[in-house]
């Protein structure tokens, strides 16, 4: 969170509020890296913004609490970034490997650029307050939107994680949205020149975060990777090939992939495996997570619904187990190289993946 103005002197405690938020956002990023949630970019990248949010804390405490005003424009600045940050993890789930690189570029260097904007321009407080709560509003309306398209768009999230993930985008957005008015409301106290209530703003918002934050560091253990407990390696020859082909018996012989609930722990109860023995072994002898081997075989039961009934395109996207509607198109069009309606009215010829 940022603050501006002139030194508010002895209305914080004697131990700032925001140096604590420094210290819990600098454990959860240690426990953010290592995360596992599918793809090693959104732990790298969530570490990152926690690390981001803990400098931003810490330079509010040394300014508000303890007179150092040396970094000034860094602190009033580095919350540009604080949206692309918070934006970004998730959208390592649900891109492809290929367009993740440009995304990473154009949010990240979308923003260097402002910030390069405004150095070059006579630094003005009220715009650069103006871009950053811009910045804050536009993130959290694009994390709604990503949220309202649903958890099917995580294609690249463990299955048994997505549904967490997808939950998590909304309180990403209300966070930011908080973030917001705290914002709004330090700069409304400086133009009216009350700065005594500065002090009293980060102090009520920082025990806000940190009451957000003791909540991150209750769920996160979760979805850490568990390396002590981790299985041995499998062969593609040996275990893991086994392994995958029960449970692709399991999931076509009990039609258990139909079910849009499935998760990767429901999968490996049935299996009477560990989680992480079933993920590893799919990913061995297929090179794919649970969540995209369930996915190619949903797309196959919609293939042949495609051929051999007359039923409507939504409804048999419901009947495959898809969730929502542009997911189920892009998988579609990725696998089969045209759209279901376009399948249907094809040659058999055109119709192999």
């Amino acid at each position: 969170m940022q603050e501006r103005g002139h030194l508010v002197q002895g209305s914080l405690l004697s131990f700032p509020l925001p140096l604590l938020t420094a210290l819990l956002c600098a454990v959860i990023a240690v426990l953010a890296a290592q995360l596992d949630l599918g793809r090693r970019q959104t732990a790298i990248l969530f570490s990152m913004l926690f690390a981001l949010f803990g400098v931003e804390a810490l330079l509010v405490a040394l300014r508000f609490g303890y007179g150092v005003e040396t970094l000034v424009t860094f602190q009033r600045l580095l919350p540009l970034f604080v949206g692309p940050m918070m934006y970004l993890p998730f959208m390592a789930l649900a891109v492809s490997v290929e367009r993740f690189p440009g995304l990473l570029v154009r949010h990240l260097g979308g923003m260097a650029a402002v910030l390069l904007g405004l150095q070059l321009l006579p630094l003005r407080l009220g715009l650069a307050d103006m871009v950053i709560v811009c910045s804050y509003l536009f993130y959290a309306v694009a994390l709604v939107w990503r949220w309202w398209q649903g958890p099917d768009r995580l294609i690249h999230a463990r299955l048994d994680a997505v549904r967490n993930v997808h939950r998590w985008m909304l309180w990403a957005a209300a966070l930011l949205t908080v973030i917001l008015l705290l914002e709004a409301a330090i700069s409304v106290s400086f133009a009216l020149r009350r700065s005594g209530q500065v002090a009293s703003i980060i102090s009520y918002g920082s025990i806000l975060i940190i009451l957000a934050l003791l909540g991150v560091l209750f769920v996160l253990p979760r979805f850490l990777k568990k390396i002590p407990g981790r299985s041995r390696p499998v062969s593609v020859d040996g275990e893991a090939a086994k392994l995958e082909a029960a449970a692709y018996e399991l999931l076509t012989t009990t039609k258990l992939y139909l079910d849009p609930d499935l998760s990767a722990q429901r999968l490996a109860r049935r299996l009477s495996v560990p989680v992480r023995r079933l993920s590893n072994a799919i990913n061995e002898s297929k090179a794919m997570n649970v969540s995209q081997y369930v996915n190619g075989l949903r797309l196959a039961h919609a293939a042949e619904l495609l051929r051999s009934c007359d039923d409507s395109v939504a409804t048999i996207m419901v009947k495959s187990g898809f969730l929502t509607r542009s997911n189920f198109y892009r998988e579609f069009q990725r696998v089969y190289g045209c759209s279901p309606a376009a399948y249907r009215q094809g040659s058999p010829e055109q119709r192999g993946p």
